[in-house]
């Protein structure tokens, strides 16, 4: 059965964009047929995969939209059973063409079930904030994954995101499920990263993932590559960690 999961915090600079490229690689290694799908307009998931998104005629708005093919959209990545349907920033013009359309929270939610017989994953990088984008985004999806820096800053907002959650479940009659909080640029030798994964341990209301993302070099420099993390440097701790994560979500299937 395919999962839908949303990555999504409101807080920008949190890792999401990561997050969304290197889980879902490695899912894709260990046997998985994944898709990603860049839902923010500023298209980081796009290239951070070595697609230049200025070069593209068709994204992910012209599918919501029904102005281009399914078929058209979906990109091969350089792993096996990892695709990518990519954004640019043609992808703020459905803030406004959406607004006044029946349906307006749901356009992407049409356009992903008829992918869903394809895919045993099927991730949805959003943007950082809570917009008609992010509602699209959070409609669609089965589950909702919350990426949280390990940062004095980083449990802000964090209420508001659930509450959205909450609001879209019940005023949209979805049945929208939290997946886990992910600790990222966790630094064990830092006191406030301990700190602040165990506020995020004791108080968060749902599951926290027990694999945290540590703070690392080779992460934040892959993406300039465009290239996943298992690409650009397989033996470092980011990408042992993204490993191990994706071993975890399998393990709670």
């Amino acid at each position: 059965m395919t999962r839908v999961i949303a990555i999504c915090n409101q807080k920008g600079g949190v890792g999401k964009t990561t997050a969304a490229i290197n889980l879902s690689t490695y899912l894709a290694v260990l046997g998985k047929k994944v898709l990603l799908i860049d839902f923010d307009p500023q298209a980081n998931a796009t290239s951070g995969l070595g697609i230049n998104p200025k070069e593209l005629n068709d994204t992910v708005y012209h599918g919501i939209l029904g102005y281009a093919s399914i078929e058209n959209l979906i990109k091969n990545t350089k792993i096996f059973n990892h695709h990518l349907i990519p954004a640019n920033q043609h992808l703020a013009g459905a803030l406004v063409e959406l607004v006044n359309l029946d349906e307006r929270e749901f356009f992407l939610k049409k356009f992903i079930n008829r992918l869903r017989p394809e895919y045993d994953y099927i991730f949805i990088d959003l943007p950082p904030s809570l917009s008609l984008l992010t509602v699209n985004g959070l409609a669609a999806s089965d589950e909702v994954l919350i990426p949280i820096q390990c940062e004095y800053y980083g449990l802000e907002g964090l209420g508001q995101l659930l509450e959205t959650v909450d609001m879209i479940n019940n005023n949209l009659n979805q049945n929208i499920k939290i997946a886990g909080a992910l600790l990222t640029m966790y630094d064990k030798r830092e006191k406030l990263s301990r700190e602040v994964a165990f506020e995020v341990r004791k108080h968060f209301p749902h599951y926290v993932f027990e694999n945290e993302i540590p703070r690392c070099v080779s992460l934040a420099e892959a993406p300039s590559f465009g290239k996943p993390i298992i690409l650009y440097n397989p033996g470092s701790s980011g990408a042992m960690a993204y490993e191990r994560l994706a071993r975890e979500i399998i393990g709670r299937e």
